[in-house]
C-alpha cells in the first residue's frame, strides 16, 4: 500500500460539502473508505452586520477546491473522478501531484489560525466612504471613514457635530453603509 499524500481537488463552487458528503458517501458503498483519511473543506467564520445585528457565517476559505488525505490507488482515483460534482484533481493530465509537507503545513495552519481566531469581520468599507453611526453616543449621525486601522478593526469617522468636522473613532460594527 502506499503512503497518504495530500492532494487538492476542483469541486463545482458552492457545492464543497455536497461533494465532501457524496464522496464519502461513494467510498464507503465501494469499501475503499481506509484509503482516505481525511477530507477537508476549510471553513472561515465571518461576522457581518444585517440589519443592525451580528451574523455569524461560515465562508468558504478555498471556493471551489477540497483539500484529501488518501492513498490515491486507481480504484480510489476513479471513485473520485465519478462523483458528481468533482471537477478534477490538481496535476498534470490524469497524474495528480500531492501537496509538498511545507504546502500542507500552511494550509492546515491557515485554517487552524481561523478557528481559534474565531470570529473575524470582512473589511467592507474603504477611505473616503460615506457611513451611518448606528451604535453608541453618535447614533444617527452620518459622515465619512477618514481612517480604516485593520488590527483593531477601528474606523475613525468625520461627523458633523454642531455644524463641525468632528473625528470619532468607532468599531466596524458600530456603522453601515449609507445608501
Amino acid at each position: 500500500m502506499s503512503e497518504f499524500k495530500w492532494y487538492v481537488v476542483r469541486v463545482i463552487s458552492g457545492q464543497e460539502k455536497k461533494v465532501q458528503d457524496r464522496v464519502e458517501t461513494e467510498l464507503e458503498r465501494e469499501g475503499l473508505k481506509d484509503h482516505v483519511n481525511q477530507i477537508l473543506v476549510p471553513m472561515e467564520k465571518v461576522v457581518q452586520l444585517k440589519n443592525g445585528k451580528k451574523v455569524t457565517k461560515e465562508r468558504n476559505f478555498y471556493p471551489g477546491y477540497i483539500i484529501v488525505q488518501a492513498q490515491l490507488e486507481a480504484e480510489v482515483f476513479y471513485c473520485f473522478k465519478n462523483t458528481n460534482g468533482i471537477v478534477e484533481f490538481l496535476g498534470e493530465g490524469d497524474q495528480p501531484t500531492p501537496l509538498r509537507e511545507s504546502e500542507i503545513n500552511r494550509i492546515l495552519g491557515k485554517v487552524d489560525d481561523l478557528q481559534q481566531k474565531g470570529e473575524e469581520r470582512e473589511i467592507p468599507f474603504y477611505t473616503g466612504e460615506s457611513v451611518k453611526v448606528i451604535d453608541g453616543p453618535f447614533n444617527g449621525f452620518s459622515g465619512f471613514i477618514d481612517e480604516i486601522n485593520e488590527e483593531q478593526k477601528k474606523l475613525k469617522v468625520i461627523v458633523k457635530i454642531f455644524g463641525r468636522n468632528t473625528p470619532v473613532s468607532l468599531n466596524y460594527m458600530q456603522v453601515e453603509k449609507e445608501t
